[in-house]
């Protein structure tokens, strides 16, 4: 699939915060930066899942993209989202640079706005879209819809007719059901290409709910029980679709190579079946997503750079095997562009001890991050803004709703005097919380804030309390 790449800003280099690793040699971490020596109870790699642009400032401040968060905070209110520019573009980059010769989508329901479509577009990513709502939105900024695949399990009336009349690139066939449904709605006189998401029967993931390779889930059509050879037969009988190939998502939060290797090889196989069976050699082999991050200091994160090396090894030694040109390649990362760009801001409302357990509670929560709730994950609140001379201990960061699951984050080590009106920073937060915030209790989504060379700008404002009575008609 060939695209018309957009101009790509230069990057600036930056200096090391410590010894920087051998170029492409490691795992997609923030690029290192100049700091000062970490303050007391800093670890040495407490800011390893930081913006790349972070730096301590005086009072236990931090800065990103040039602004100090303590500004951020005063000038945007609390709970908000900032998201580094500059370290986006550069996961981009990365990408581009490990997968030479391969389509890069950006997965949008990790994290959308028009900037952030804006901004992948411009560094050359293509999107993956799987809503209506996602495809106008990026449509209408002005992504190239040619560069724009729409992909989901159950895609309505007003997905399919969104795409042809704008004119995607792709669309993910995911069940058999939606072949006869899209081909009807095709006009007579073009084709749409689209691609088959096979179930590789391949679990991978970094929780149950968010592992999609194995034949116990909603996505895709089963390789093991003849689904996805069934559903390539019929979609070659339809006149007004054209099969390109294969796709496949093994799930979210994936840290090991393996998993996707084991992907190639099955789905090579299928490939090489489908010449055998139907004569046909099809052109695109897209891998998706699911690129884990660290969320905690410590924690291993997918090496992009020793995926792209080892799947491509792969990919070529398998089609050989196969007697196969080698096809074109797509990945789809989401999480691992956008998630350790952003960083969340709080203010504590309220400090309870009862018996043996401490809660910070803050004034955000599950309507703006129900990962903990849905998943358990862990993060690594900070505090930002003021400096304490007191031995941390272990509290539990919990939110303002009115449920007991909403806790942000367990067990974090906080200076014993944490007090209202404190700021607390978490970091790895651009990604699927905006994204899957809610209206509970009525709390306005937080807005989003843009950083880079010491300029900050609103992204996306502050859902308001007009905004949710104007949606409300019912009297």
């Amino acid at each position: 699939m060939t695209h018309t790449t957009l101009p790509r800003t230069t990057e600036t280099p930056r200096p090391p915060r410590t010894a920087p690793p051998a170029p492409d040699s490691t795992a997609l971490r923030p690029a290192p930066t100049t700091a000062p020596a970490p303050g007391p109870g800093d670890g040495p790699d407490e800011l390893a899942i930081w913006p790349a642009s972070t730096l301590p400032l005086p009072e236990d401040d931090l800065s990103i993209g040039g602004v100090a968060l303590t500004e951020l905070a005063d000038r945007f209110g609390t709970p908000a989202y900032v998201l580094d520019e500059d370290e986006v573009r550069r996961r981009c980059r990365t990408y581009l640079r490990a997968f030479p010769d391969t389509d890069v989508y950006y997965a949008a329901k990790a994290f959308l706005c028009r900037a952030m479509a804006h901004w992948v577009a411009e560094e050359g990513l293509g999107l993956d879209v799987c809503s209506a709502g996602e495809l106008e939105l990026a449509v209408t900024t002005g992504f190239p819809p040619e560069r724009i695949v729409l992909h989901g399990n159950a895609k309505s009336p007003a997905d399919l007719r969104a795409a042809l009349r704008l004119g995607v690139g792709r669309i993910v066939i995911d069940s058999t059901s939606e072949i006869a449904r899209l081909a009807a709605a095709v006009p007579a006189d073009s084709r749409q290409k689209v691609l088959i998401r096979v179930v590789p029967g391949i679990a991978a993931g970094g929780h149950a709910k968010i592992r999609t390779g194995t034949d116990d889930q909603k996505f895709g059509l089963s390789l093991a029980d003849g689904s996805a050879q069934h559903a390539i037969t019929r979609v070659l009988g339809q006149p007004r679709l054209e099969l390109v190939g294969l796709h496949c998502h093994l799930g979210s939060q994936i840290t090991a190579v393996k998993p996707y290797l084991s992907a190639v090889r099955r789905l090579v196989g299928l490939l090489a079946r489908v010449r055998e069976q139907h004569g046909i050699t099809l052109p695109e082999l897209d891998l998706g997503g699911g690129h884990g991050v660290a969320y905690l200091p410590g924690e291993p994160a997918l090496d992009v750079v020793g995926l792209a090396t080892k799947v491509r090894a792969e990919l070529a030694g398998s089609c050989a095997a196969a007697g196969l040109p080698v096809p074109r390649l797509a990945v789809e990362p989401g999480r691992a562009i956008a998630g350790p760009a952003g960083v969340v801001l709080y203010r504590v409302l309220s400090v309870k001890r009862t018996g043996s357990h401490t809660f910070v509670a803050v004034d955000g929560g599950m309507s703006d991050n129900p990962r903990p709730a849905l998943y358990g994950v862990r993060y690594a609140p900070r505090l930002v803004g003021r400096r304490s001379a007191v031995r941390t201990e272990p509290v539990t960061v919990v939110g303002r709703h009115c449920e007991a699951g909403d806790v942000l984050a367990s067990d974090v080590h906080l200076p014993g005097d944490v007090r209202p009106g404190d700021l607390l920073a978490v970091p790895v937060a651009g990604a699927y919380h905006l994204s899957m915030a809610s209206g509970y209790n009525l709390v306005g989504r937080p807005p989003v804030v843009a950083v880079t060379s010491g300029h900050a700008r609103l992204l996306v404002r502050r859902e308001s309390l007009a905004d949710i009575q104007e949606r409300d008609i019912g009297l």
